[in-house]
């Protein structure tokens, strides 16, 4: 794996299903699924969720990184057990699809403070896991269209959308033309609704990992306990 990264990713059940197959991609069995074909599309589903498929259905907790000398895969494994010993789940009121800068997404409701927190410790602990950014990477986040405290926090965490800039969000589909947007999410709200878990409860967190190709794998799951 180049890199790896700390995210939500909902356990199995019908939701886990559901979203992995709208995607494309199963990062907990990594094979690709048959993407349903849903009435009302403006195109097909393959033609817009080719940006997120190779994550599969995620939320970021900690952005991918890669490792710094000397650690390893194991010691990642270490650290996120580590973390979730000691911090609890976070509880939301459910989860609310919305048309996010140009793509679709679901956003959590009523427990921004808590997850917030949760984004803070994670980043925090895992942070001695990351290489020094390249020169390369920092050019790759534009840091000249970023604030000034954004480009603190990439100097400083590696990220820039992180601490009071963090908005937890599971991605659905790419940035889609404005005529695409309103029938997209119909079809997507009639697919999706009846799956939709309320509460919706971040339980875990998921170790995942970047393979040679670019695809996602989810590498290990640690229960929130704390």
């Amino acid at each position: 794996m180049k890199r790896f990264a700390v995210y939500y990713a909902p356990r199995q059940g019908e939701f886990a299903s559901r979203t992995a197959a709208w995607l494309g991609w199963d990062p907990e069995a990594g094979r690709e699924v048959a993407q349903p074909d849903l009435p009302g599309l403006p195109r097909p589903a393959v033609e817009l969720t080719r940006d997120p498929r190779k994550y599969g259905f995620h939320g970021t907790i900690r952005a991918p990184f890669r490792l710094g000398e000397g650690v390893s895969p194991d010691d990642a494994v270490a650290a996120v057990e580590a973390l979730a010993v000691r911090l609890a789940p976070v509880t939301c009121e459910g989860l609310r699809m919305v048309d996010l800068h140009g793509f679709l997404a679901l956003l959590p409701e009523a427990c921004d403070d808590a997850l917030q927190a949760l984004a803070a410790a994670v980043v925090e602990g895992t942070n001695p896991l990351r290489a020094p950014l390249t020169q390369e990477e920092i050019a790759r986040r534009k840091p000249e269209q970023l604030s000034p405290r954004q480009r603190e926090l990439l100097d400083r965490w590696g990220y820039p959308f992180i601490m009071e800039e963090f908005q937890f969000h599971l991605t659905l589909t790419d940035k889609l033309s404005e005529d695409q947007r309103a029938p997209v999410m119909a079809a997507l709200r009639d697919h999706l609704s009846p799956v939709l878990p309320r509460p919706f409860v971040i339980e875990d967190l998921c170790l995942f990992g970047e393979d040679t190709g670019g695809r996602f794998h989810l590498l290990h799951r640690a229960a929130l306990s704390g």
